[in-house]
């Protein structure tokens, strides 16, 4: 989950105190928890099971704590994906899938894009001047149910689930 080094300068520059998971007894010390992402399912999962935190982070967000899964660490919250064979961690019901070949569109999806928001949330207010944020993706997330969808991206004449929240 190689973009852990980008989301601890953005809270750096918050001056967030950062605490590097690296086993069950860190967690105790934070006040949110951020699962980061780049790279592909089945690894992120399977370094997850490795460190033995699963059980942990469903804890953590059964509890109600403050959780951001950006990215890859938004995708390993669903129940499968189309990119692997293990399951993910099945706290969000549905499918990660892949995007579909568009005769217009490049996939890897790549650029700079606005957030279109489908409901009120906790992290796009509406005063806000600037919703843009970038993608280098090839897979969507697919809630079953799509009122946690908050906000969507253009993809040709197609919306993409940009985000979620619960």
């Amino acid at each position: 989950m190689g973009n852990i080094h980008s989301v601890t300068k953005a809270l750096e520059s918050l001056e967030e105190e950062i605490i590097l998971i690296k086993n069950t007894q860190h967690i105790q010390d934070c006040k949110a928890l951020i699962l980061p992402g780049v790279g592909s399912f089945d690894p992120a999962i399977s370094n997850l099971i490795n460190t033995e935190l699963i059980f942990d982070i469903k804890n953590w967000i059964k509890s109600g704590k403050s959780f951001l899964g950006i990215c890859l660490g938004l995708q390993l919250l669903f129940e499968s994906s189309d990119e692997g064979s293990i399951n993910g961690l099945g706290i969000v019901k549905g499918q990660i899938k892949k995007i579909p070949q568009l005769s217009n569109q490049r996939i890897p999806h790549v650029g700079w894009c606005e957030l279109l928001p489908t409901r009120k949330n906790s992290l796009l207010k509406e005063d806000e001047l600037n919703n843009w944020v970038y993608f280098v993706h090839s897979y969507h997330a697919v809630p079953s149910n799509t009122n946690l969808i908050t906000a969507n991206v253009s993809y040709g004449s197609e919306k993409l689930t940009a985000m979620i929240e619960r």
